[in-house]
């Protein structure tokens, strides 16, 4: 496999070849092991994170697909992928297995990976190699006729699930209880509603039907912005720690910025402090950032003088401030392609993509922050063994069998309302730049 590859790495350290170490051995197990097991997020970065009751599970992965090589793996996802064509494209997100990635035909973050969906409006098939709230944006975003498939139902999001429905519908109630629902004298609301895009379609749609609006990384400034000019403060989840960051840099002071815990009343906080705020956090973090610490720019900067500290906007308040910059996947991507020759730089981000970076830029030195190898747990349950049993499913089946092939579908009374906060999103395109394209393999 490629040096890129974070499965060969894990496994080189699991048996002793090569120095370093895991978060859990468990890593260097199948995920197909897991599928079978009780309800989880799987080995790695949000191992420790409790799963919601009902969550999806993957049912078992045929034995051929379980005992392949790597090697036959990506032979049969090849020759499938040749004989569909254009009925199929394969969509990749950034924190993918190399293993996988390599067969995607757009390769990117949860936002450009939306915006390739509607790139593609004649194939039958979409298969995201992703996890679940990125499958249903698919599915929101594509047409009604194409299915949207995602190859192991396990692959969900801890921070996704931190923020359910019935929580946020119950904290509105609540403040809706002590704002009132009438403009001020300037016809702004008194509270909006805005999601990270790391959330359900369900989320998406409360937003839609509440004046409110989606994020991503890339735009959480602009969206900001846009709420309030509509509203008085806004209502951020599921990331407390991307919502503190980006009002921060804008000026919105901490005081103002009272976390909703949804297991207390009022959130945890006083009539007073909720009078008072600009932007409310809700209780919610990235598994994978939150593993980033400041005692780790500090060794970073000792062993590399000079070094450049980049960290993901999901990363807590105090990694941010220590570091020299922060920005999305495609902020760092770009940030490492422009830099002279012979940089050294220490990344804050899932290390699929760090350890990817590094192969693609040998020119400089690329290492992640944290010296533990600990992948997204549910990214990492997407392994090429479900990849090519998807595919080949799709060659011998007539049309999509969607009972066999984990389509994923949002419901209609849904689908409307999280329509127009993603449309919204869409629309909400940083001053400089506007959205960014995906990685078109091949191009």
């Amino acid at each position: 496999m490629t040096i890129a590859s974070v499965d060969r790495t894990i496994r080189l350290i699991s048996t002793g070849e090569t120095t370093g170490s895991t978060c859990t051995p468990d890593l260097a197990v199948d995920p197909w092991y897991f599928d079978a097991k009780a309800p989880g997020y799987g080995p790695g970065s949000s191992m420790g994170d409790v799963i919601p009751t009902g969550s999806p599970r993957q049912g078992e992965l045929p034995a051929k697909y379980r005992t392949a090589s790597n090697g036959e793996l990506g032979d049969w996802i090849r020759a499938a992928k040749a004989t569909l064509g254009e009925r199929v494209v394969v969509l990749g997100h950034f924190y993918q297995r190399e293993e996988v990635l390599q067969h995607a035909d757009f390769v990117g973050d949860s936002f450009q990976l939306a915006v390739a969906t509607q790139s593609r409006p004649d194939a039958e098939a979409i298969v995201f190699c992703g996890v679940h709230f990125m499958a249903e944006t698919a599915d929101l975003l594509s047409r009604p006729e194409q299915a949207v498939i995602l190859p192991n139902l396990a692959a969900g999001c801890s921070m996704a699930d931190m923020a359910d429905i019935d929580s946020v519908t119950e904290c509105w109630e609540q403040l809706e209880e002590l704002y009132g629902t009438e403009p001020d004298a300037d016809g702004r609301v008194p509270v909006i509603p805005v999601t990270y895009m790391n959330s359900s379609a369900a989320l998406k749609g409360f937003c839609g039907e509440h004046g409110g609006i989606v994020c991503t990384s890339s735009n959480a400034e602009t969206v900001l912005e846009w709420a309030f000019e509509r509203g008085q403060r806004v209502l951020f989840f599921p990331d407390q720690h991307l919502g503190r960051n980006t009002a921060k840099a804008m000026g919105v002071p901490l005081e103002r910025m009272p976390m909703w815990n949804p297991r207390k009343p009022l959130g945890g906080n006083t009539e007073s402090e909720l009078e008072n705020s600009q932007v409310i956090l809700w209780h919610g973090f990235c598994s994978v950032h939150r593993r980033f610490t400041v005692d780790q720019i500090a060794a970073a900067r000792s062993e590399h003088p000079g070094v450049r500290v980049i960290v993901h906007p999901e990363c807590p308040m105090a990694v941010v401030d220590a570091a020299d910059e922060y920005g999305s996947t495609d902020y760092i991507a770009k940030a490492i392609a422009a830099a002279p020759a012979g940089s050294t730089f220490a990344i804050g981000t899932e290390i699929n993509l760090v350890q990817r970076l590094a192969a693609e830029y040998p020119q400089h030195t690329i290492f992640c922050l944290d010296p533990v190898v600990c992948p997204c747990s549910t990214m990492y349950r997407i392994h090429s063994g479900y990849l090519a049993w998807v595919l080949e499913a799709l060659v011998g089946g007539d049309g999509v069998p969607a009972e066999v092939l984990n389509r994923i579908t949002v419901a209609d009374d849904v689908a409307g309302h999280a329509r127009v906060a993603l449309e919204r999103m869409l629309a909400a395109k940083p001053p400089a730049a506007g959205p960014v394209a995906p990685v078109v393999v091949g191009a």
